[in-house]
């Protein structure tokens, strides 16, 4: 891959990610101080503390609200946190939760549950609070960190994932609200999961979820998740079951998004069109399989390649790997490797696939990959140097391949998260 095209693949990238950043986004929905009372900030996610800073400034700064009215706690992935004035930001583990993140939790529904009427409590959600937002319901915390690692494992899409989640859950699906009333709860989302559903975002902590009980046991069979008697049990409990569209202790909830995945693949096909690409969007909402989706992607980029017309192909979702291998990687990763077999050295063709969280997979330090380049010397340089593609992906180690190239994309934290971000470039013969 020629470095121009590398640049603007990750300027892309970049463009997608400023698009759906906190300063870009929230703070012009942030709602007004209450008349008497506190204004409780109570965040999660991997923008969590990027957020925080925007509303600090929107409402110490521009507002000029006493410091004294100002109250909450942010919770985030580590290596994410910020420099606030007033709320302070915990960093916990991502995507198996950790002590940290229990204890954080622990607080913030102490603080939820200290709100008053004349109180307004802002919810500021990211992907990623499933993890943060940690307070099991029935079981022990060792037990919701196994659930959470069979999960991960599964291949379940997020909203299965969640569904469970969700029933094991003090804070999930619609409980944080519960715990608030009577105060008002204004919550600002960034959404990570494909149709933007607000019960799937950070497992809906604020809003009424309509999964069942039934439905996350469904999930557990068809997954064939080997679970401790414990959580099968807690799945069976109806005092399980999540609070529901309807239920009055969610009355005074309001829910709004700041950004989506949609708005930044938006933002990155203006640059694209304005770099002289013709631009094709598949959408924001792409799920399955990373290998199955790649395999797919590389027969459309083989097509557009026969048109003659130069072009880039974007798509956002959240793609899933079933682990099966004992490799280091993430779906974009594996996408990556998964597309370069695929396109098998076409000429004229290369990619980026990577989270814009900036992190994807690997071992939840703030410096993993946020995912991987491919062009049509790839494979060519990847067997000059011993590996063999093909094996590297059955034992889903795209991080030890590409890593061994030079071709992971490292971004460091980017403090917001709008799914995985894939440009394919196609050039003209």
């Amino acid at each position: 891959m020629t470095q121009s095209v590398r640049d603007l693949l990750e300027q892309l990238f970049r463009t997608a990610v400023a698009a759906a950043h906190p300063r870009a986004c929230l703070a012009a929905r942030l709602p007004a101080p209450p008349a008497a009372g506190r204004l409780m900030i109570l965040a999660a996610g991997k923008a969590a503390g990027s957020m925080v800073e925007v509303a600090e400034r929107h409402y110490l700064d521009d507002l000029t609200i006493p410091v004294t009215t100002l109250a909450g706690l942010a919770v985030t992935r580590y290596g994410y946190g910020a420099s606030t004035r007033v709320i302070p930001v915990i960093e916990a583990g991502h995507p198996v939760p950790d002590a940290a993140g229990l204890a954080a939790s622990e607080q913030t529904l102490a603080l939820a549950g200290s709100a008053r009427a004349d109180d307004v409590v802002l919810v500021l959600l990211s992907g990623g609070a499933s993890a943060n937002w940690i307070a099991p319901l029935g079981i022990s915390f060792d037990e919701k960190q196994a659930v959470t690692r069979a999960l991960l494992r599964s291949g379940a899409s997020i909203k299965e994932i969640n569904t469970v989640r969700k029933h094991l859950s003090r804070i999930k699906g619609g409980r944080l609200a519960a715990r608030c009333c009577p105060a008002p709860v204004v919550t600002l989302a960034i959404s990570d999961v494909p149709g933007d559903e607000p019960a799937v975002i950070g497992s809906g902590p604020t809003v009424p979820d309509a999964t069942t009980l039934a439905e996350a046991q469904a999930v557990v069979a068809r997954y064939r998740l080997d679970l401790s008697p414990a959580v099968g049990a807690q799945l069976e409990n109806p005092r399980s079951e999540t609070p529901k569209p309807g239920d009055p202790a969610l009355a005074r909830t309001s829910f709004a998004l700041v950004a989506r995945p949609a708005d930044a693949l938006r933002a990155a096909a203006a640059d694209a069109d304005a770099a002289g690409y013709v631009c094709v969007v598949l959408g924001d909402r792409l799920e399955g399989e990373a290998r199955e989706v790649a395999a797919s992607h590389a027969r459309l980029a083989r097509q557009l390649r026969l048109h003659g017309r130069r072009t880039i192909v974007l798509s956002g979702g959240e793609l899933t790997v079933t682990l099966r291998g004992t490799g280091r990687g993430g779906p974009n990763q594996e996408y990556a490797l998964a597309l370069a077999l695929a396109l098998e050295g076409t000429e004229g063709i290369a990619a980026l696939a990577a989270d814009t969280d900036g992190t994807d997979g690997g071992g939840g330090n703030p410096d993993d990959a946020a995912g991987a380049y491919v062009d049509q010397t790839t494979l060519t340089r990847a067997r000059a140097l011993g590996l063999d593609p093909a094996a590297c992906l059955a034992n889903n180690d795209s991080t030890g391949f590409f890593e061994v190239l030079g071709d992971l994309f490292v971004t460091g934290p980017t403090r917001t998260n709008v799914m995985d971000f894939r440009a394919i470039l196609v050039d003209s013969p």
